[in-house]
């Protein structure tokens, strides 16, 4: 059976520091073979409503009339305060978020210490990018059902080795997303599975992966 990479999970446009109109992102999105992906625009305490309402009406419109491909609507919180994390996750879903992703402490920026482990107590859905996640963390992120992400982007991907190490050592769940800004972002699915590969992971256990993104879209998508 080939393995499927068809549902992004983080993407960003023009609401945050992304290029494309989210109708755009969405249409090359479907064009590249992708049944669904998430809007999750970068966002702090003073955009967060903004940005979940606009993306919301654009959802409505894509979600009623194409029964082959369908969006998500959520914010990425960047930057934010560790201890913000948990009421900015409860204002967001109030507002209408399908899901909720936190910036995680990647290697190439200078997250704030203590935003994994926030994030993981808050219960967000995907910790992006969570750098040299700790076992400790990764541990928690199994019990508290936080997915620690597998990205595509370039920089933010070079722990990815670690991250999936440190996955399957303390039984966290993995998912791949593109962080899509640009066209060209987006990997098709030979090049998910080899960079899957390259994290160590075995066929079954890219399966699992890519079976945890269709399993969170399909369960936000229905709510």
């Amino acid at each position: 059976m080939k393995l499927m990479f068809e549902y992004d999970l983080h993407t960003h446009t023009i609401f945050s520091d992304g290029g494309l109109i989210p109708a755009e992102s969405a249409r090359r999105a479907e064009a590249s073979g992708y049944k669904g992906i998430a809007l999750t625009d970068h966002a702090d305490i003073t955009n967060f409503k903004f940005i979940i309402e606009n993306q919301l009406r654009i959802k409505s419109k894509i979600n009623s009339k194409n029964p082959d491909f369908k969006i998500l609507v959520g914010v990425e919180f960047t930057h934010v305060q560790p201890d913000e994390i948990y009421e900015l996750k409860n204002m967001a879903t109030e507002s209408g978020a399908d899901i909720i992703i936190v910036h995680g402490e990647t290697i190439v920026e200078p997250v704030k210490a203590g935003t994994n482990r926030a994030a993981i107590e808050a219960g967000v859905d995907i910790l992006a990018h969570p750098g040299l996640i700790s076992v400790e963390d990764a541990s928690m992120a199994a019990d508290n059902n936080v997915f620690l992400e597998i990205t595509t982007r370039k920089g933010h991907s070079l722990t990815n080795g670690h991250v999936a190490k440190t996955a399957l050592e303390t039984g966290a769940s993995l998912v791949i997303n593109n962080d899509f800004h640009e066209p060209g972002d987006a990997v098709i699915s030979e090049m998910a599975v080899k960079i899957l590969k390259g994290c160590g992971l075995s066929d079954e256990e890219i399966k699992k992966t890519f079976a945890n993104n269709k399993f969170i879209f399909n369960s936000k998508l229905e709510v």
